[in-house]
């Protein structure tokens, strides 16, 4: 991409996309299109197609999704695949119509079967079936992917496809309903210590397996595939190793100081039992993550103190 070329970040606020666009900020680029939901419903085809015909944009970065974990997925399943799916095809479809260079979609690893052999393999999609508390989720996303691919071999677009592992860092959502595994353990074990709390109830056994990726390796990752990726399979970005959720727990529990009992739920579901995406392929290309977990943990961890009255309130 070059640095004056006119980029958008879809979904610049959350997670994954403020993330995309500091990684863009720090290495020069300027033409930087960006629109908040209010601004801009990317449900509504209409808004989406005059926004990209307006703009004229050349790169396009896909992170506008509607994310939660396992209790927003249990709960509103019709939202995550109603929504997801409009709000993806509606940005293919424009960036399509409009002429745009290269897009990025970004996927998820709940793609993959929830019995899927590990570590996971791209090739493993549509294998198996898929974990049933966020199958909805998943399959718009794999909708995504599919729709990415068939625009490639039919009208000849650059749109590639990156699945990234569990994500966390600045700008999480830390709403215990839903929030992922990460930060709900971190605004739980915060509360918990802020509010002398003996004990932490955590869902599930501790016993699954996690691979964690700060979002900010996340971005570096779709900076270089951008440039540097051009196949029309999917492609993994993670750390290659995982960690117990209890483990984790534990970490968390260490960086905030608290002195109290960690109580596993076991009444409540676990879901997928291990989770850990292959790097391979990524990592011949010449990418590796660089933040240790620990690390990202503490910085994720001041970020929350430094905003939590507006995240939780």
């Amino acid at each position: 991409m070059e640095l004056t070329a006119k980029i958008y970040v879809a979904g610049h606020r959350g997670l994954v996309g403020s993330a995309i666009l500091r990684g863009l900020q720090a290495k020069g680029y300027t033409n930087l299109v960006y629109r908040t939901s209010s601004e801009l419903d990317l449900r509504k085809f209409d808004e989406v197609e005059a926004f990209f015909t307006q703009e004229k944009i050349d790169y396009v970065f896909m992170a506008a999704a509607k994310v939660g974990g396992i209790v927003a997925n249990n709960e509103y399943p019709a939202d995550f695949i109603r929504d997801n799916l409009l709000i993806q095809t509606n940005v293919i479809d424009a960036a399509y119509k409009t002429g745009v260079t290269k897009l990025l979609f970004l996927g998820s690893t709940c793609i993959y079967p929830k019995l899927a052999p590990q570590p996971l393999k791209e090739e493993y999609l549509l294998t198996g079936e898929l974990e049933a508390t966020n199958e909805p989720y998943a399959i718009a996303k794999i909708a995504g992917i599919k729709m990415c691919q068939s625009y490639n071999r039919q009208y000849g677009t650059r749109y590639i496809s990156v699945m990234p592992t569990n994500l966390y860092g600045p700008n999480d959502n830390f709403d215990l309903e839903k929030s992922h595994v990460l930060p709900a353990l971190m605004r739980k074990i915060y509360e918990a210590k802020i509010n002398l709390t003996p004990h932490v109830e955590i869902w599930g056994s501790g016993t699954p397996l996690r691979e964690f990726l700060h979002a900010d390796d996340l971005a570096d990752a779709c900076l270089f595939l951008m440039d540097e990726y051009e196949s029309n399979d999917i492609i993994n970005v993670g750390v290659g190793e995982d960690i117990s959720i209890k483990a984790l727990a534990e970490l968390i529990k260490n960086v905030i100081g608290y002195d109290g009992d960690l109580v596993f739920n076991t009444s409540k579901p676990d879901g997928t039992p291990r989770k850990l995406v292959d790097v391979t392929k990524i990592t011949n290309l010449g990418w590796k993550a660089k933040i240790q977990l620990e690390d990202g943990i503490r910085s994720a961890y001041q970020w929350f103190l430094d905003n939590h009255v507006v995240v939780t309130k």
